[in-house]
C-alpha cells in the first residue's frame, strides 16, 4: 500500500492532498473546530516532545523526512508540514479491507504486516498483467486507496519491484532486468540487509547491489560468515527460494508507549498506573481479536538514560484477560529497580496458545502493594 497510514488520513481530510503531511505523536483531545468537522491542523514546527514519525506523504518525504525520524528533527527539515496523530484502529480496518479484496481474486497470500502482502500467482490461469490490474482496481474500490505491485519470479525481486514505481506502480521485473533496474540501487534495497549490514558493506566499498553482485565471495564470507556471505551473493543476483507462507502463528503480542516526558515511579505513579493498565487492555484486545492466550507475560522498561531492561513471568495457565495481564505485569515490576525516571513502558504476551488449547482458566494473583 502507498504511504498507507498517511493515505488513510487523506481519505478523512482530502483538503490535505498534495501537501506535506506527517503521521506521528499522540492523539490530542479535539478542539471545538474539530468537533464541528473543521479541523485546526497542527504544524510540525509547533510540536514539542519525543515522538517519532510513523509515516509521511510523498510530499513530506521529498523534504527529507522519513519513518522512524524524531518529530523534533523532522520539524527542522519541514516546519510547515501538517502533523496528524496515528489512528491504528482505522489503519487496521483498512488493512482488513484491502486484504479481503485481494483474497477474492488471488487467495494464496502471505501476510507481511498491516500494509504489505505477497501474492502467489503461480497457479492462476489468467495473464499476470491483467490480473495485477484487476487486483489494483479491487483494492481501490474497497478502500479508496492506491497500491503498488511488483511482479517477479520470486519474493526478493517482487519486493524490490514494488518499490520502483511508487505510488500506484505496476512493475514487472525479470532476471534479465537486473543490470538495468536493480544493480544501480543501494544495497539496503534488498529485503534482509539492515542498517548494520549496510554499514559494514559500505565499509568494504560495496554501495550498490551491482557492487555486491561483483564482490568476491571469499571477501563476503570472511566478513559475514559462509552462510550470510553466500546469501548476499545470491540475493544480489536475484536468486531467492523463499516459499509463500500462507499460514503462520504469532509468537507474541506487544504494546508499548513512549512518554512525552520521563515519568518518576513515585511522583508520577498515577500516570504510570494508567499507562500500564491501558497497555494491558490493548494487549488483551489483541489476544481476543486473534483468539489467543499468553503463558509468558513480560514488561519492558526504558529509563531516561536509554538503558532498557525486560522481565517476564511464565504462568501455570495461559491468560488473556486484562486484569490477569495487569497482575502478571505488576509481578514483573517487583523485580526491576524503580529508582530512576522511565521513558518507555511496554507489555508483552508470549508463548501463545490458541483458545481451543486454552485449558483451565488463567492464574489468579494476590496483589501486594506495588510501585504502580
Amino acid at each position: 500500500m502507498d504511504a498507507f497510514y498517511a493515505s488513510v488520513e487523506l481519505l478523512r481530510y482530502p483538503r490535505l492532498r498534495g501537501q506535506p503531511v506527517v503521521i506521528g505523536g499522540r492523539r490530542l483531545q479535539p478542539t471545538a473546530g474539530q468537533a464541528r468537522g473543521d479541523p485546526r491542523f497542527r504544524r510540525l514546527c509547533d510540536y514539542a516532545g519525543r515522538g517519532v514519525i510513523t509515516t509521511a506523504t510523498y510530499e513530506a518525504r521529498a523534504l527529507g523526512v522519513h519513518s522512524g525520524m524524531g518529530l523534533m528533527t523532522a520539524a527542522r527539515l519541514a516546519p510547515d508540514a501538517i502533523l496528524l496523530p496515528a489512528d491504528f484502529d482505522a489503519y487496521r480496518r483498512y488493512s482488513r479491507l484491502f486484504k479481503t479484496a485481494v483474497a477474492h481474486i488471488a487467495p494464496r497470500i502471505e501476510d507481511r504486516g498491516i500494509d504489505e502482502i505477497y501474492i502467489d500467482l503461480t497457479e492462476m490461469s489468467a495473464d499476470t498483467l491483467p490480473l495485477a490490474n484487476e487486483i489494483k482496481a479491487a483494492v481501490r474500490e474497497a478502500t479508496g486507496l492506491s497500491c503498488s505491485i511488483g511482479i517477479a519470479p520470486n519474493k526478493l525481486l517482487a519486493k524490490i519491484a514494488s518499490d520502483l514505481d511508487k505510488p500506484d506502480g505496476l512493475t514487472v521485473l525479470a532476471p534479465s532486468d537486473l543490470a538495468a533496474r536493480v544493480w544501480l540501487l543501494p544495497v539496503n534495497k534488498i529485503n534482509g540487509i539492515g542498517p548494520k549490514a549496510g554499514d559494514r558493506l559500505q565499509g568494504l566499498g560495496i554501495r550498490t547491489i551491482g557492487d555486491l553482485a561483483g564482490a568476491a565471495p571469499a571477501l563476503l564470507e570472511r566478513h559475514f560468515g559462509a552462510r550470510m556471505g553466500g546469501w548476499l551473493i545470491r540475493a544480489a543476483h536475484g536468486l531467492d527460494e523463499q516459499p509463500i507462507v500462507t499460514e503462520s502463528e504469532p509468537r507474541s503480542m506487544t504494546r508499548e508507549t513512549t512518554f512525552e516526558r520521563d515519568l518518576h515511579p513515585r511522583q508520577d505513579r498515577a500516570l504510570l498506573t494508567a499507562a500500564l493498565t491501558g497497555l494491558c487492555e490493548r494487549v488483551a484486545g489483541d489476544l481476543a481479536a486473534r483468539g489467543y492466550r499468553g503463558r509468558t507475560i513480560g514488561i519492558k522498561l526504558r529509563y531516561h538514560d536509554f538503558r532498557t531492561l525486560t522481565r517476564d513471568v511464565t504462568l501455570r495457565n495461559p491468560v488473556c484477560r486484562a486484569e490477569d495481564l495487569l497482575a502478571s505485569s505488576r509481578e514483573c515490576l517487583r523485580r526491576v529497580p524503580l529508582d530512576r525516571r522511565i521513558r518507555l513502558l511496554g507489555v508483552r504476551a508470549g508463548a501463545l496458545v490458541a483458545d481451543s488449547q486454552e485449558g483451565p482458566a488463567g492464574d489468579r494473583w494476590v496483589q501486594a502493594e506495588l510501585p504502580f
